[in-house]
């Protein structure tokens, strides 16, 4: 029948070209037509305070202290945290650092070992 990608975002079969996006009837979701081609490509792509780029799993070093939010204490600089997990928003990365679990970092304040 129809050769265009499924909807990203509720999986609707049901997607129709409106001039140059695609649509979703179901749930209204609208996107690029360059971008359905290719797939999966939004993957996410974070990078270090020096422009490195980073991956789920990899282990980064906290460039300078950082006050926590809603306590008093700090993660002091050149703390090694590992295995973070990149997510999408302000706070980039995801991790557990010891001694004061889990938390959400900048990745503008860390470095790839």
């Amino acid at each position: 029948m129809s050769d265009l990608p499924n909807c990203p975002e509720c999986n609707s079969e049901y997607t129709y070209e409106s001039g140059p996006l695609l649509a979703c009837p179901e749930c209204g979701h609208e996107w690029n037509q360059e971008d359905a081609g290719s797939g999966e490509s939004d993957d996410l792509v974070v990078r270090d305070a020096n422009g490195t780029l980073l991956q789920n799993g990899d282990t980064v070093i906290v460039i300078k202290d950082l006050k926590l939010k809603g306590s008093s204490g700090v993660v002091k600089g050149g703390t090694k945290v590992k295995k973070i997990r990149l997510v999408d928003g302000d706070h980039n990365i995801d991790c557990k650092i010891d001694g004061i679990g889990a938390r959400g970092l900048k990745s503008e304040f860390v470095k790839k070992v």
